[in-house]
């Protein structure tokens, strides 16, 4: 059964926020989009959405940095920090006391940093095809064509599609009306100055020597999965976080199960929204 997904609008900490939600009663789950321009709650969390409404309250919010329908204006001074701050500003504004979180690739890291920061809020995490969290663990990845997609991004349509094209690869779920609801995220006013700006933010805070200590996850992730249950969940046909950087972070969690899915991409959410949905359930109702 799929579930009704609804728009929502909060005020946190002063931002006019957008976020997607389905479900009415349970446990809150926080569901947190990637990084790609015209990224949305409900572009990259919305198959988990319509599947887990029935079992808990699940939220999707729209990032600062030029994302979904939330303010393109919001100041974005730390970048990705700023997006942690903001997720903790938007928890706030929801009066949700905890929740549980789960993160696709940047909203994966953003995911964790919130954790590291408040693990009495968090219940449990679910993490899946993260080259950011890969990154704050000093894990280098070869140039991708993948990459280069999302880097190169022009702003048409065309360049939306090469970059759904790099996250996902299930041709039938890149729709006309994904495309052209992420295109029109993307290019509304204010939204590509804004995920520059974040870009640029981000880019300089992890060079600052001490804000690079906030960014490094060498110490800090293998204490979080210790300390609050985390699982991952990996696409085996990744072409924008390879295989590879997600085998190379299991060796290195050894608490954290991972979860390989079969002919999915970095959205394996997208690609296989079935069985990611069944692996979740089953997790945060603690059968896995």
């Amino acid at each position: 059964m799929l579930h009704e997904i609804r728009s929502r609008y909060v005020m946190a900490n002063g931002v006019r926020t957008h976020y997607w939600e389905s479900g009415n009663n349970g446990p809150a789950i926080i569901a947190m989009h990637g990084g790609g321009a015209g990224s949305s709650g409900m572009a990259g969390m919305g198959p988990l959405l319509e599947r887990l409404g029935g079992d808990a309250r699940c939220i999707a919010p729209d990032s600062i940095g030029g994302f979904g329908l939330t303010d393109p204006y919001a100041p974005v001074p730390y970048g990705l920090m700023s997006r942690v701050q903001h997720t903790a500003d938007f928890i706030d504004a929801l009066c949700l006391p905890k929740v549980s979180l789960i993160g696709n690739s940047q909203g994966a890291w953003a995911a964790a940093q919130y954790a590291i920061f408040h693990p009495d809020r968090v219940e449990k995490l679910v993490l899946i095809s993260s080259l950011t969290i890969a990154n704050s663990l000093n894990i280098a990845q070869r140039p991708t064509e993948a990459l280069k997609a999302l880097n190169d991004y022009d702003g048409t349509r065309e360049g939306m599609r090469r970059i759904l094209q790099a996250l996902i690869i299930d041709p039938k779920r890149i729709t006309d009306k994904l495309i052209d609801d992420r295109q029109a995220a993307a290019m509304r006013p204010g939204a590509l100055e804004s995920f520059k700006a974040f870009a640029r933010a981000s880019a300089a805070f992890r060079q600052n020597p001490l804000f690079a200590l906030q960014n490094d996850m060498t110490r800090s992730l293998p204490v979080l999965v210790k300390t609050i249950p985390t699982i991952f969940i990996w696409g085996d046909s990744d072409t924008f976080a390879l295989p590879e950087t997600g085998r190379e972070i299991e060796k290195r969690l050894a608490e954290s199960k991972f979860y390989w899915i079969a002919g999915a991409g970095h959205q394996a959410q997208t690609d296989k929204p079935d069985e990611c949905a069944k692996i979740i359930r089953a997790f945060l109702q603690g059968a896995a």
